[in-house]
């Protein structure tokens, strides 16, 4: 028998290579009977480089095939009458793409529509909570929104009334105070057998049993008391003639019943908050006492920091209070003229007119409210002072004391 001889044919198609294999096997005899001589022809794809870069592109690449998903391999097999098979083999796809690909949201994002979910199907039973909550404590959110009120409407009138200095009404002045006593008076009347007042001279009222939120709902009324104590004293100076106590005088009055008065509520809740630390059940035993002593001494502490903070503040403002000190030099008669006659501020003829470094003049206890809030000058917004002087307009703290 003869060796088979094969040939190899190379063929440039147009987007890539084909192998041609070529086997021929000669005429013999088997058994007596000739068999003819046969040829055979496999067809092998090969792929060009161009084809090769691309499937190596990788999630890119599948990105911009979406619509082609699967690569098919053709295998076409020749042998005598030239039958062909073909079959596909689907391509595998990672996941991190096939998510950027279908447009799913990111992880944080699912958490958050999971969290927004849960609360929606918990709304009825929270707002549920939230009903026997106010129906519990119905007193006491009454009284808090009550004060709360009162605050806001009184502080914001009588800043207007020491802005309209000569203009002010006294009858207004007479029923802030009429109202502040009376709403405070009420207050105490309605809770007389709890004895909230003890709070004013650092005592403990007769709270029982003094948990958290009682100590919270004590602190609140005696933190707003306090202020409408403050408010009316305020009130009395706007009662007074300005004769008496001119107005720059009186700006320096305000601001330093408002610093001594924030003193006055950063020590208020110290002995109910010692009670509530100290107090422990017979349960704990010595390590309930131990531990609330520690607390204490903790708190005890940060009040002294805290104290130690303000006492600075305090002094800066008595040394203003008593230096009494003016903004600007005083105006001669020409530079008034000059001027008009008229203060920019008030539109009415000058009063003690003073002289700003920006030679700009206004009256002296104009210009002394205008420095209660600004830096610079009214007109020219050339800056004349590096500090503000607060609360020499009447206003009152908002800061809610907690501790």
């Amino acid at each position: 028998m003869q060796p088979n001889s094969s040939e190899l044919g190379v063929h440039q198609a147009g987007h890539g290579l084909s192998l041609t294999l070529l086997t021929r096997t000669p005429a013999g005899t088997t058994g007596g009977s000739a068999v003819p001589e046969t040829s055979g022809a496999v067809r092998v794809p090969i792929l060009s480089s161009g084809s090769w870069e691309s499937c190596r592109g990788g999630a890119s690449s599948r990105r911009s095939r979406a619509s082609s998903r699967t690569s098919s391999h053709s295998h076409s097999h020749s042998h005598g009458g030239g039958h062909q098979h073909s079959h596909s083999e689907p391509s595998e796809v990672d996941p991190a793409d096939a998510d950027l690909e279908s447009g799913e949201p990111s992880t944080s994002f699912l958490e958050l529509r999971y969290l927004f979910r849960w609360v929606q199907k918990s709304l009825p039973f929270i707002i549920i909570l939230c009903a026997k909550l106010v129906i519990q404590h119905a007193l006491g959110l009454a009284v808090g929104v009550g004060l709360f009120t009162t605050f806001l409407y009184v502080n914001k009138n009588i800043q207007t009334q020491v802005f309209l200095q000569d203009r002010r009404s006294k009858i207004e002045c007479v029923w802030l105070l009429l109202f502040l006593a009376s709403s405070t008076l009420l207050l105490y009347y309605t809770f007389l057998t709890e004895t909230l007042y003890y709070c004013l001279i650092f005592l403990n009222p007769a709270v029982e049993p003094l948990g958290f939120w009682e100590v919270l709902w004590v602190v609140g009324i005696t933190n707003f008391t306090l202020k409408f104590l403050i408010m009316g004293f305020k009130c009395l100076i706007l009662l007074l003639p300005s004769s008496l106590v001119t107005y720059r005088a009186q700006g320096r009055w305000y601001m330093l019943t408002e610093e001594m008065g924030q003193v006055y509520q950063a020590v208020a809740p110290t002995p109910l908050w010692f009670r509530y630390l100290v107090t422990y059940q017979k349960v704990d035993g010595n390590t309930g006492l131990t531990l609330g002593v520690l607390l204490a001494l903790v708190y005890f502490i940060l009040k002294l920091l805290g104290l130690y903070g303000q006492w600075g503040s305090f002094q800066k403002t008595v040394r203003i209070f008593l230096s009494g000190e003016h903004t600007g030099a005083a105006a001669t008669r020409s530079q008034c003229s000059e001027a008009g006659d008229i203060c920019p501020i008030c539109q009415a003829e000058y009063r003690d007119p003073r002289a700003l470094l920006c030679q700009h003049i206004f009256c002296d206890e104009c210009i002394a409210l205008w420095f209660n809030r600004e830096k610079m000058c009214p007109l020219c917004c050339t800056a004349i002072t590096d500090k503000v002087h607060k609360w020499r307009d009447g206003a009152t703290s908002p800061y809610f004391q907690i501790y």
